[in-house]
């Protein structure tokens, strides 16, 4: 439904003329009331923003002084800790001026004190050994004008000897020496101890003992000092010789003998040094071709095999584990056995039909075989020169078959021939392995690790080898209670078999054994 006015405002038509100069009255009225509102509101814009800027700026003035005062402080601060610091460092340095100072004048006190007092001490014993001087000149002069008057009266030609005397006693020199005992050494050293005891402590008896003595007394002898007399020859291989026979600890030597234990040990290696250099190349060394004739003739009277000269042995020294090489010196065989971890050195030993050494190689790892020790050592070069040419050198199973070296048969399943041939050399290799037996007997110091140094242990072992072969030459019995029972393990070699030729040889000798009657065969009926 639609209404329809009578009249529209805006319509000239429905207004009166006052009506409408009325109506743009108010509107210019309202125009104006709106500018003026639209003015003020500017100007009220205006102040606030005015008002706001005014607060920002302010606390940013604020802020910026704050800073400043902060900054100000600090560095204040720094100055004052720097000034602080560095009065506190010249105090520090001052005080330490002062206490050098004062240190400095102490010690300079206390060494001028004991500068003194050694000055006073230095005068008084120079003015008592001047006393003592002038009284030994005294005494002397009273014993010779005592003399003098004796002789005058007696008519003797006793005063040059006293002059001669007097004065050397009155100028000689003695070194501050402990006292120790040797009355055990000087009874046995007396011409009234009995050869049996001498014999039990040195293993040998007094000629024996007197011969090595003659023998290295050019190159043992030392000469008297003024601090003090030297050790007589005797008593220097005495002591070497019953360190290597009993192989007590050098603190026992040395209350033995009446010698410190640095002296005794110094005493033992060098006698041991000079029975190497003096009396092996006389006693241990391999036969002329006359020697080796009689060598042959006795292996071949009791084993039936000829052109034999030496029965060949390895054996092993215990030793202290070394500090080098460690792992080379292990034993495993004597550790397994032993059932404790063993090391030791190797001795191979050729020797005659009286157990007398006629070669030696000391000083290989106990970690090596047999065969490997033979390849190393001197009997092996000569034998490749052809030194032992058409002559056999008997070993152990641990050795290989050579054209100069005869070893047993090896083989499980063996005939009696092979029996036959291995019982007969059997019998040459027991009498190298009784040498050893003898030697360790001999000398206890190969029968239990020694306190020598690895450097200095082929020295003596070669040593005990010359002692035992001089004691064998000069028949020393050795008592039944020293024998010593050794046990060396022999483990055949990789290449047991190294010529053809050997093989051949070696049947041809069991073939013969056999048929000439000088195989063992006692186990028949």
């Amino acid at each position: 439904m639609y209404i329809k006015f009578p009249f529209h405002p805006e319509n000239p038509d429905c207004l009166s003329q006052e009506t409408h100069l009325q109506m743009n009255e108010n509107k210019q009225q309202l125009k104006k009331r709106r500018k003026e509102n639209a003015t003020d509101t500017s100007v009220v814009d205006e102040e606030i923003v005015e008002k706001r800027g005014g607060v920002k700026t302010k606390g940013l003035k604020e802020i910026l002084t704050s800073l400043i005062l902060l900054e100000d402080q600090e560095k204040g601060g720094r100055q004052q800790f720097a000034k602080a610091h560095q009065e506190e460092r010249l105090q520090l340095e001052e005080n330490h001026k002062k206490k050098a100072s004062a240190t400095l004048v102490c010690y300079s006190k206390f060494h001028q004190d004991y500068q003194e007092d050694v000055d006073r001490v230095d005068g008084a014993r120079k003015r008592k050994a001047r006393a003592n001087v002038f009284a030994a000149s005294n005494a002397t002069a009273i014993a010779l004008a005592s003399a003098d008057i004796e002789d005058s009266i007696s008519g003797g030609n006793d005063k040059t000897g006293a002059s001669d005397e007097a004065p050397a006693t009155g100028s000689r020199r003695r070194l501050w020496v402990k006292n120790r005992s040797k009355d055990w050494w000087d009874q046995c050293n007396s011409p009234d101890f009995p050869d049996e005891e001498f014999k039990k402590a040195f293993r040998m008896g007094k000629d024996t003992f007197d011969l090595i003595c003659n023998e290295l007394s050019s190159v043992v002898a030392k000469e008297n000092t003024m601090l003090r007399d030297a050790v007589p020859v005797r008593q220097r291989v005495a002591v070497c010789i019953w360190r290597l026979a009993t192989g007590e600890p050098l603190r026992l030597v040395s209350k033995k003998f009446g010698l410190g234990v640095s002296t005794c040990h110094k005493l033992v290696l060098d006698v041991c040094s000079a029975i190497r250099n003096v009396l092996m190349p006389k006693y241990l060394r391999w036969p002329d071709d006359e020697t080796v004739n009689c060598i042959k003739d006795d292996f071949e009277s009791f084993s039936g095999i000829s052109n034999v000269v030496g029965s060949m042995h390895t054996t092993h020294m215990p030793i202290i584990a070394p500090k080098v090489s460690v792992v080379a010196y292990f034993n495993r065989r004597h550790t397994e056995r032993n059932q404790k971890t063993s090391y030791s050195i190797t001795v191979q030993g050729v020797v005659d039909p009286r157990g007398v050494f006629t070669d030696v190689c000391i000083g290989y790892p106990g970690s090596m075989p047999d065969d490997q020790v033979l390849e190393k050592s001197t009997l092996f070069q000569r034998a490749n020169a052809g030194f032992y040419e058409g002559a056999w050198i008997v070993g152990g199973s641990g050795y290989p078959l050579m054209d100069w070296v005869l070893v047993p048969y090896t083989q499980k399943h063996l005939t009696w021939t092979q029996h036959a041939f291995n019982e007969k050399i059997g019998k040459i290799q027991g009498i190298a392995k009784e040498a050893f037996t003898r030697l360790k007997g001999r000398w206890g110091c190969l029968q239990k690790r020694t306190e020598v140094k690895l450097q200095d242990l082929p020295v003596v072992l070669g040593a005990c080898c010359v002692l035992h072969n001089i004691c064998e030459m000069r028949n020393e019995d050795i008592d039944f209670s020293l024998k010593y029972e050794f046990f060396d393990d022999e483990m055949v070699p990789e290449i047991s078999l190294r010529s053809a030729n050997a093989m051949k040889e070696r049947d041809s000798i069991a073939h013969n054994l056999l048929h000439h009657s000088n195989a063992g065969t006692s186990f028949l009926p």
